[in-house]
């Protein structure tokens, strides 16, 4: 595949796109798992914010090893492109604690189809607790290593430009 967009690559447009739709996830999750009238107004989106974050990880990743080919490599290349292959995971969690968080929501508690028929109070209180735990992990985990992955990037491409 020609990893390019007008004559320059396209990692960079896809990275930006990443560096918007995870922490907008993660945001949308939180108000999500925080605030009912959220969660009944963002009701689908954020599972599919989440999907679109976890599509768009591989390509990022895989249009980034088309850009190492292309460029000098150098330490902080190495590091960065290391960082890059490690978002993947939290990109999958986040997927899955969205989808998890909506379907809870929406077909076990409250009004939903299954509320009352297959879990019984504790056992969804339980549910709701350990839900909220693995929003707030997989929103902490997701964000930092973005944050990681993009400073190592400017490094990478800024370094020895500025430094």
């Amino acid at each position: 595949m020609d990893w390019l967009f007008n004559g320059l690559p396209i990692h960079v447009l896809v990275t930006h796109f990443v560096v918007v739709i995870v922490p907008l996830t993660a945001l949308c999750l939180v108000l999500a798992a925080a605030w009912p009238a959220a969660r009944r107004r963002l009701g689908i989106v954020t599972p599919i914010l989440a999907l679109s974050a976890l599509i768009s990880v591989p390509i990022a990743t895989e249009a980034g090893e088309a850009l190492e080919e292309q460029v000098k490599e150098s330490a902080l290349s190495e590091v960065h492109t290391h960082l890059g292959k490690d978002l993947l995971p939290w990109a999958i969690a986040l997927f899955v604690v969205a989808l998890a968080h909506w379907a809870w929501y929406r077909f076990f508690t409250g009004e939903g189809r299954f509320a009352h028929t297959l879990t019984s109070r504790p056992v969804r209180i339980a549910i709701t607790v350990l839900l909220v735990l693995a929003v707030a992990a997989v929103v902490i985990g997701s964000v930092v290593w973005v944050v990681v992955i993009g400073e190592s990037g400017a490094r990478a491409a800024w370094e020895s430009r500025i430094g």
